[in-house]
């Protein structure tokens, strides 16, 4: 088995593979990539048992075989060369022989044939999504995912697809997300979840992509294909909780504010809240908003001035200043809207423009009860 490949183009493709492996793992062979090679074809995988990620290389070869080849050695000499073409050729001694321009270097194999085989998923339901859609949709999302083992339903990201669009939902119980696209269709209704792990990979690769992205899906795993990718991992097994049941319906309460405006100002306060809590308060009257917080242990306490568009009775609310500063980071709009009713009641955060035609993020922020 016998290849030449160009050094930078196969380091870019391993970089995006070695996100997938874990820096402990119980099976040592998982601390390798799989090169399969068939003729000017070569795949190379990368796997955690749960996510197992594909990477289709066209090179110069006219041979086959398999090989595992560790990672971690193989991504560090890969990054001190230049470009330049580099010759992989596989000895009888189980070692992998690498020449560059400037020398040889010999790295221990396993047979491939150890290495765990990626899920083949049977009978799959399929949707294209736009590479674009899916990045937005996900770094809109994923933030508000929780991190709590005992509910692992929540510790994702829900996809709901459907012939009228695409919803993508995520939270934690103190704050929820929720990004919606009507431009985007799926042929039928299926909904899953999918960890964070993937998402993440998907993420980083997707967001400078064009491509379009086949998602094919069924009750136990999910596989992601596009350009020479191809993503496979294991749905979190449950039933997600009814979140439409908490989005308040009713919110005559309406705040129109600059979003960057609000996001310093809340910034600025937050410094001076409890340190366990993160209280802030608003209290909004007239076309004023006050934003206060107080730390009454170290006698700390700060108050800011706002105008703003409000449309309803005058109201305190408390809310953690760590979940509004994070929802506030994740739009990008100038204005931002926040509906409620009550002060015991979830507020609702939407941005007011920048969005594209068919999308909406509806965001809910859990309050804090007020000490006075």
């Amino acid at each position: 088995m016998k290849f030449i490949v160009s050094s930078s183009y196969l380091l870019k493709q391993l970089q995006v593979l070695g996100s997938v492996i874990n820096s402990s793992n119980t099976l040592p062979i998982l601390d390798n990539f799989l090169f399969e090679l068939d003729n000017n074809l070569l795949k190379v995988s990368a796997s955690d048992l749960e996510t197992t990620m594909t990477a289709t290389l066209e090179i110069d070869s006219k041979s086959q075989g398999s090989v595992a080849i560790p990672a971690k050695l193989l991504l560090d000499i890969l990054k001190t060369f230049p470009e330049q073409p580099l010759t992989f050729s596989v000895e009888d001694n189980s070692t992998v022989e690498i020449s560059s321009n400037s020398g040889k270097y010999a790295i221990a194999y396993a047979p491939g044939e150890e290495f765990p085989k990626a899920v083949l998923l049977d009978d799959p339901s399929k949707t294209i999504v736009p590479a674009e859609v899916l990045a937005t949709a996900v770094s809109k999302t994923i933030f508000a995912a929780g991190n709590d083992d005992l509910r692992p339903v929540m510790s994702g990201v829900f996809f709901q697809f459907s012939p009228e669009g695409l919803i993508f939902v995520a939270t934690d119980a103190h704050k929820l997300v929720k990004y919606a696209r009507t431009d985007v269709k799926a042929s039928q209704v299926a909904d899953f979840i999918m960890p964070k792990k993937p998402l993440n990979i998907l993420k980083g690769i997707l967001g400078a992509s064009d491509a379009e992205v086949a998602i094919e899906y069924n009750d136990s795993n999910a596989t992601f294909s596009f350009e020479n990718y191809v993503l496979t991992c294991r749905l979190i097994d449950g039933k997600y909780p009814n979140y439409e049941a908490v989005i308040p319906k009713e919110n005559p309460n309406k705040l129109l504010i600059n979003r960057v405006q609000f996001l310093n100002s809340v910034r600025r306060v937050a410094i001076f809240a409890n340190k366990t809590t993160h209280q802030i308060r608003l209290k909004i009257a007239g076309t004023e908003l006050n934003i206060s917080a107080e730390d009454i242990d170290y006698s700390n306490k700060a108050d800011e001035r706002l105008t703003c568009d409000y449309q309803g009775d005058d109201m305190q609310i408390g809310f953690n200043s760590r979940f509004l500063t994070e929802m506030l980071n994740n739009l990008s709009s100038d204005e931002i809207q926040l509906e409620m009713s009550m002060p015991n009641r979830a507020g609702i955060l939407t941005p007011v423009d920048g969005l594209d035609e068919g999308e909406t993020i509806t965001m809910l922020v859990m309050p804090v009860m007020l000490s006075n």
